[in-house]
């Protein structure tokens, strides 16, 4: 088994919507005092802690009296706008009580995609550590669409996670961890996402959330390949978040990082740029790929979509399976000319491709 470090000293902590309300479907005051007091201790003791919160649609549910998640979008950002000043306003109130400040950050995929604004964004969250404030980052779900929503908070937790260089990510939810698949124990270590593990998952059925246990894997894939460890557990857990930091594998299901994860650009490329078009190739450019060569054109079959150079297009074989990614060093137009032949150039370099 992998040696973790001694000390997490930056931590991403996922909320999931369904800690905020008790059985009785009110605002769970003690679990949430229960947090803040434990997120304060870890800050008090040099720690740096994010908080990625779900949350502000399933309250504005809750203030505009709707029994079910609103499938018309227009209903369904409305709610999180109303939703939104709630979280923001409790999260507040109980980390104020323990003499934090919290700070509001929205993200859509585009602060992700776009690389300056995927570096701003890395830059205000590293500023507010600083001042040992609590960034607390949720999607804008008032603005954001299908086209440029994360799906869920899990993955958006993971992304956090890599773009900061968390050396820990912990997802709360109402769930245990992972079962096993008779599904009755806790499955406490992962070494590796295998489709074994991912056939484990289910979906979730609450009404107020998206998401499930297969998103909460995916989260964990991006962590660990960018060589973050990750807990998944019960938020309702007795101090879980202390255990969690200072024992990760003691409860729920803890994820060992991959020891060649991704470098910091190439965890951009792989989870945050989304890709511009697809550029299909031949086995020979396949295996190529696959031993860490570029792209060359004369390997290049086909392509789709408009990309400019820079962009990230996604590397697809004759099977249209993508398994790589990749900056494009030409533009598409420019690539429709040259395919299948000698350039005097790399398409998409070697230094510039994640396996995926």
């Amino acid at each position: 088994m992998k040696q973790l470090p001694k000390v997490y000293k930056r931590i991403v902590i996922k909320i999931g919507s369904s800690l905020f309300y008790s059985d009785k479907n009110k605002l769970d005051c003690s679990l949430l005092s229960s947090i803040a007091e434990q997120i304060s201790e870890l800050v008090n003791n040099g720690r740096e802690i994010v908080i990625v919160s779900s949350g502000a649609i399933a309250l504005g549910m809750s203030v505009l009296h709707l029994d079910s998640r609103p499938k018309d979008l227009s209903i369904l950002q409305a709610a999180a706008a109303i939703g939104q000043h709630e979280l923001m306003d409790i999260y507040r109130r109980f980390l104020k009580e323990n003499n934090l400040n919290c700070a509001q950050i929205l993200l859509t995929w585009d602060d992700f995609d776009d690389r300056l604004r995927y570096l701003n964004a890395k830059n205000t969250i590293l500023s507010l550590l600083k001042f040992k404030a609590i960034p607390v980052i949720n999607e804008n779900d008032t603005v954001s669409t299908d086209e440029i929503k994360f799906g869920d908070n899990d993955r958006l937790s993971a992304m956090v996670a890599a773009l900061v260089g968390a050396d820990l990510l912990i997802i709360l939810s109402d769930v245990d961890g992972l079962l096993d698949k008779d599904r009755k124990s806790v499955i406490s270590l992962v070494e590796k996402i295998t489709p074994q593990i991912k056939s484990l998952a289910s979906p979730t059925q609450r009404k107020t959330s998206v998401g499930g246990m297969i998103a909460k894997i995916d989260a964990c894939r991006i962590g660990v390949d960018s060589g973050i460890p990750c807990v998944i557990a019960n938020g309702r857990e007795n101090n879980i978040i202390s255990l969690s930091v200072n024992n990760p594998g003691a409860c729920g299901t803890l994820f060992l990082p991959k020891k060649d994860y991704l470098a910091q650009r190439l965890r951009w490329i792989a989870f945050s740029a989304k890709p511009k078009g697809r550029i299909i190739v031949d086995d020979g450019a396949k295996n190529a790929l696959l031993n860490k060569k570029s792209l060359l054109s004369v390997g290049v079959v086909s392509l789709l979509g408009d990309f400019e150079t820079g962009d990230i297009v996604s590397l697809v074989d004759k099977q249209n399976l993508e398994f790589a990614r990749g900056q494009s060093r030409i533009s598409s137009i420019e690539l429709e000319r040259v395919k299948g032949s000698r350039f005097d150039k790399e398409i998409v370099h070697r230094d510039n491709i994640v396996i995926l």
